[in-house]
């Protein structure tokens, strides 16, 4: 089983614990497309973890951009999270942005972290305990950041690579996304691929908003497993990467990585002929 991945049912059993601190990851445009009654609803003591504006580098031109240590430690001490908090991330889609989460904090360096299978949906199929959602303030807490660049690639890792050809880059983006037949949600973005990639979308890790199986993700990545060179995960603007890579772990024991700028920086600084 997945190291990184919690039920419902086990969070449950852990609500009320003292150092674990619940996060809800959902993006705000994200939200507007679940059922009205969710929209105002959260996991029982869940603070808001607002990925786009508080969590991003916003002086970057890309969206969602990877955060300096400081900004992310700042932002994390105001939502009352220490160094040996046990935290769990969800989401309003069963599983989209959340990854996104597990993989920042993964990158700073916090290892107790922890990703609800099937997000808030999940959650209210069980039953269990949701209050509405309100704005709060928190005892400022102590959480360091101690940044793990391992697991962190950048425009010129990713552009070295086509020479060296050292790391398999994965593109999580739809197959018609990935072959540049439909055109990106970005305006003005070119469609394409990055060279030497290959094409996994993210959806066929999931099902009805849940991780698929561990046998079905074993054959999805049996391809992946063959290859002795570290993967990155690459998608639109950074979020689906984290999905793919999430997916993999305990799975794929090579070494992997998420391509933050993805296809909206290199489309952007790479042109075609």
């Amino acid at each position: 089983m997945n190291p990184s991945i919690v039920s419902a049912s086990w969070l449950n059993d852990k609500l009320n614990t003292e150092n674990v601190i619940i996060l809800d990851c959902t993006l705000k445009n994200q939200l507007l497309k679940q059922p009205l009654d969710i929209q105002n609803i959260q996991i029982k003591n869940a603070r808001y973890f607002d990925l786009k504006f508080k969590f991003s580098d916003l002086s970057d031109p890309f969206p969602t951009a990877y955060p300096s240590p400081s900004q992310f430690e700042e932002e994390a001490q105001a939502l009352g999270i220490n160094a040996n908090s046990t935290i769990v991330v969800y989401d309003a889609n069963g599983i989209y942005s959340s990854p996104r989460v597990w993989w920042l904090f993964k990158s700073m360096g916090h290892q107790e972290v922890y990703v609800l299978n099937g997000g808030l949906p999940e959650w209210i199929s069980k039953g269990f305990p949701t209050e509405t959602k309100t704005e709060s303030n928190y005892s400022e807490g102590n959480f360091k950041a101690n940044l793990n660049p391992e697991i962190v690639r950048r425009f010129d890792d990713v552009f070295n690579n086509l020479t060296t050809k050292k790391e398999l880059v994965v593109d999580v983006r739809s197959e018609d996304r990935f072959n540049g037949v439909v055109k990106e949600p970005r305006e003005g973005l070119r469609s394409g691929q990055i060279d030497n990639s290959i094409n996994i979308p993210y959806t066929k890790v999931l099902n009805n908003g849940k991780f698929e199986s561990e046998d079905h993700l074993k054959q999805l990545f049996k391809p992946l497993k063959d290859e002795d060179r570290p993967i990155v995960f690459s998608c639109g603007s950074g979020i689906t990467a984290c999905v793919m890579y999430l997916a993999s772990e305990g799975i794929l024991k090579n070494k992997k990585a998420v391509y933050d700028g993805s296809w909206t920086e290199w489309g952007e600084k790479v042109k075609t002929e």
